[in-house]
Formats: C-alpha cells, sequence, structure tokens
C-alpha cells in the first residue's frame, strides 16, 4: 500500500517562458529575439535541476497580447508560474495591465542569448538586438513599481549556479500551485491551551489557498472498525516485508493483534484522505475518541507518501510539510514532521536532540526501520505502534510558519545532521541529533526572539532557498537563521520586519 504517493509528478506542470520585445526595429530582428529565445529555453532546458516543462510562449510586442496570455496562463492548470526576460527594450507601461492582473508566481531573468562579447564583429546591429541590459531595468522598474513579487536570476542559460536559482523557483511554485485548494483535515482540534499551534484558519485560505476544517475523530474510529480482515492481512505482511519487524509483532507474538489494529488504522485514515482529497491532517493524543491507539505507524507511511502531518492540531505545520514534500519531489533526502525535544549543551559544540511522541517520517531514515510496540504514557490508550530508526548524517533545514497576528512568518535554521555520542537503547523513537547554525546557543535565542515554534518541518531534501522562494512567493516574512547569524542583528531584522509589515498592512 505504500508507494501510493500524492506528491504531484513536477514534469507534468509547465513554467511559460514570455520574452517581451517591440516592433521598432523591423521583423528581421523580430526573428532574431524568437529564435534566440529558443535557444535560450533550450539550454535550460537541458538542466536537470529545473524540474517542470518550460514552455516558450510568442514574443510578447504589444499590451493587449501580455494581458491575454497571461490570462490564459492564470486560467491554466498545469501553469504554476510565468518567467519573463526582456530581450531588447520592450517599453514597461506595456506591461502594466497583464501584470496587474497576474494570479501566478514570477521569475524575473535578467539574461542575454549570447554569453560573450563577440568584441571583433560588435556593431549597432549587434546592440539593437541585444538589449535586455536596459530593457531588464525598464522592466524591473514597473514591477516595483506595482509591488510585483517575484525572484530576480541573473546570469547566462548555460550556467549551472542559475539553473540551480531558477529550479529552486519553480519547485517553490509547484508548492504554491499544490497549496491552492489544499485540504487539511484535523482529527479534533488543538492541545489545550497551546498558543502556538492556533491560527486564523480563514486567513490561511484567503490568502493561501489552504482550507483547513475539522472531522470527529469517531468518524475515523468507525472506519476503522468497519475494515476487512482480508484487507488487514494484505497490510501486515507489506509490514512484514518492508521494516525490521520485532518478534512480538511478528505472526505468532503475543502482540500481533497491536500491528493488526494500527493497519486498520493506516487502511481507515487513508480511504478517509482520499475520499475527502485531502493532502494533509492532523490528530491529538487528547482527543482519540473510540481509536484505541494513537496512530503512530499509519501517521509515520502516510508522511512517506507525501501527505502533511502536524501533532497535537498543529495544522499550519501539517501544511508546510505538505508544501516542502511537493518542493522535494525528486530530490535526495527526507522531509517530516519534527520536534526540538531536549539538548545536549557542551563548551566544544551544543547539539540538539529531535523527535517525536511517534510521527517521525521514514522518508528521512537511515537504514531500514525497526517496528516496534512500547508504551505512551499520555493518551490513555493502547501501546501504539511505530517505525523507529535515526536519521543519516548531513546539512538539512528546520521551518516553521508563525501567525504573528498581522501576517504569517517562516522561520527556518540551517542545521547539520551528526551521529549520536553514543546509542539510544531507551528511546523507543524515531530520532535525530543535530548541531544548529551557527550555533545551538545562538541559534536557540533567535528561534525564541522570532517565537518559533517547537513543531518543525525537517528537510534534507530542500534548502533554504527553497523556503525563502516559496515564502517570496506567498508574501510571507522570512526569516533565516544560518551561520553567520548574529543576536543583534537578527534582532534589529525582526524590528524592521515588524515594522514593514504593519505599514504594508495599513497601506
Amino acid at each position: 500500500m505504500q508507494g501510493n504517493t500524492v506528491v504531484p509528478v513536477l514534469s507534468d506542470l509547465e513554467v511559460w517562458f514570455l520574452v517581451g520585445s517591440q516592433g521598432l526595429y523591423g521583423e528581421e530582428t523580430l526573428r532574431q529575439v524568437a529564435e534566440q529565445s529558443r535557444q535560450v529555453v533550450g539550454m535550460l532546458a537541458q538542466h536537470s535541476d529545473i524540474p517542470v516543462r518550460l514552455v516558450l510562449k510568442p514574443t510578447l510586442t504589444d499590451s493587449d497580447a501580455i494581458v491575454a496570455t497571461l490570462g490564459v496562463a492564470n486560467a491554466d492548470p498545469a501553469v504554476i508560474g510565468v518567467i519573463t526576460w526582456m530581450h531588447t527594450f520592450s517599453p514597461a507601461k506595456m506591461w502594466i495591465r497583464g501584470l496587474s492582473a497576474l494570479r501566478k508566481p514570477l521569475l524575473h531573468f535578467h539574461t542575454q542569448a549570447n554569453r560573450d562579447l563577440p568584441y571583433g564583429e560588435l556593431d549597432f546591429d549587434f546592440m539593437n538586438l541585444n538589449q535586455s541590459a536596459h530593457g531588464d531595468r525598464e522592466y524591473g522598474y514597473i514591477l516595483s513599481r506595482l509591488g510585483v513579487r517575484r525572484k530576480s536570476v541573473v546570469g547566462h542559460a548555460s550556467d549551472p549556479r542559475v539553473a540551480r536559482e531558477i529550479g529552486s523557483w519553480c519547485r517553490a511554485a509547484a508548492a504554491w500551485h499544490a497549496a491552492q485548494g489544499m485540504r487539511v483535515a484535523r482529527f479534533g482540534d488543538n492541545m489545550r491551551y497551546v498558543a502556538v499551534t492556533e491560527g486564523d484558519k480563514t486567513e490561511a485560505e484567503a490568502v493561501f489557498g489552504v482550507s483547513v476544517n475539522t472531522w470527529p475523530v469517531n468518524e475515523l474510529a468507525e472506519l476503522v472498525d468497519q475494515v476487512g480482515d482480508a484487507a488487514v492481512d494484505d497490510l501486515v505482511a507489506e509490514y512484514d516485508d518492508s521494516y525490521d519487524v520485532v518478534p512480538e509483532l511478528r505472526a505468532g507474538g503475543d502482540r500481533r493483534d497491536a500491528l493488526r489494529y494500527a493497519a486498520r488504522e493506516e487502511i481507515a485514515l487513508r480511504e478517509f484522505l482520499v475520499s475527502g482529497g485531502f493532502t494533509a491532517f492532523t490528530d491529538t493524543f487528547e482527543d482519540l475518541g473510540a481509536l484505541r491507539q494513537l496512530p503512530g505507524l499509519a501517521v509515520q507511511r502516510l508522511m512517506a507518501d507525501g501527505y502533511g502531518f502536524g501533532a497535537e492540531g498543529d495544522w499550519k505545520t501539517a501544511a508546510l510539510v505538505r508544501a516542502v514534500k511537493v518542493m522535494a519531489a525528486g530530490l535526495k533526502g527526507g522531509t517530516s514532521f519534527m520536534e526540538d525535544y531536549t539538548y545536549h549543551f557542551d563548551s566544544m559544540g551544543s547539539k540538539v536532540l529531535g523527535a517525536h511522541m511517534l510521527e517521525v517520517c521514514p522518508s528521512i531514515a537511515q537504514h531500514t526501520p525497526a517496528l516496534e510496540v512500547h508504551p505512551l504514557s499520555i493518551g490513555g490508550k493502547d501501546d501504539p505502534v511505530r517505525l523507529v530508526f535515526d536519521v543519516p548524517n548531513g546539512p538539512a533545514v528546520n521551518a516553521t510558519v508563525l501567525d504573528m497576528g498581522n501576517r504569517l512568518r517562516m522561520l527556518v535554521n540551517q542545521v547539520e545532521v551528526v551521529p549520536p555520542d553514543a546509542p539510544l537503547p531507551k528511546l523507543p523513537v524515531a530520532r535525530a541529533v543535530w548541531v544548529p547554525r551557527p550555533s545551538l546557543e545562538v541559534a536557540a535565542a533567535c528561534w525564541i526572539l522570532a517565537g518559533g515554534a517547537h513543531h518543525t518541518a525537517f528537510s534534507q531534501a530542500v534548502t533554504a532557498e527553497h523556503l525563502e522562494d516559496f515564502a517570496e512567493i506567498a508574501g510571507m516574512e522570512f526569516a533565516l537563521i544560518a551561520d553567520k547569524t548574529e543576536i543583534s542583528d537578527f534582532k534589529k531584522e525582526l524590528r524592521w520586519n515588524e515594522v514593514y509589515y504593519s505599514l504594508a498592512r495599513g497601506l
């Protein structure tokens, strides 16, 4: 049953490549513009870092054509964004109506067809044809004048760095596309008295397109009770083949019944999500109704298939995990719901132990996970089944989204996963040990100053650039804690942001 991914195939999505020019220099020049545009798109398409289809549209030379093209882009469900390049001097007032109506993400590619100056052959015909050095400046003015959110990439199409930057934006645009109409199912409410998992669900739908609603957990419990034995047999056999199952959960083991019930939960939860068109969900240990176990294994496996998840009713993290899953499609490394749990303070280098009660995604497992059953001291239900594993070493990011009252803030910390200093034989959950950048002491202070949540989307697949691109598309405040972060500067950044967003909201 695992492998039923809900992550879109990014190569099925389109980004339109729009080239601006004008008729001032004649039809021959426009033919050359069209040919060079095909060459530029062809160079970009050769880079594996760009995961979507780049579709070159006819050269745009007047306002009506621009309005029509961007209108069609808005309406086409396969189009996740547009890349624009002003090949020659495209008077920017032509773009006002079209840009004002654009509802898809925009990237401004500042480039030219030739990489090098042809010094010995350079004449004014060449200069008239290759004018993006000032054509894109004219266009950049109108983008700024209209307040159009965008990413700007500068360089030649053959440069791998350019492709990486464009590819990052394409992934963020795909995640934004997936957020439009995203449905998040909440089983029960937030954990009682917890502040950071609350938020304005109406604003989330109005601004981000994410619909968040609640269902009684006993609706799920009824589905669990209706699951047939044959379906349970098939899924338990899959568990036996996929994981290192402890003896008490294997056939004939004295806890086999717990595993069969976990399979019932997965089958029922998957059926509920699929039938309702949900791509993210939450639950809470404080509201389990007639469920016999807090879903652990089911949540882990559904996350591995691309669903977003947030524990204790944390719908913002569920939506963020889903968005990052889409961004990361096809990249090496996994993404999971995560929590900073406890610290190792050491003058030689402090560390964080990240984990959760049960719900860590096996996409970040270093080796084949162990399938185990252990008591859970909260929730008052049967001992839940879960996958236990360590996380491979290497760079990662922790990201969270916060409702600041007048805006959403995305907070990101770059981290480095490291081996535990010693085995963890008595910790029966999936876990990761990491060193935050620039240090635990600075990173934690900045995280807390920014109001950072204890729940995060943890990823070894995406980078801070992907997340920043997504925040820019969404119009979300973005704050990064990285190698060069200093507490005093970070405080100032937060205060400047507060002023900016307060004024922008008022305007």
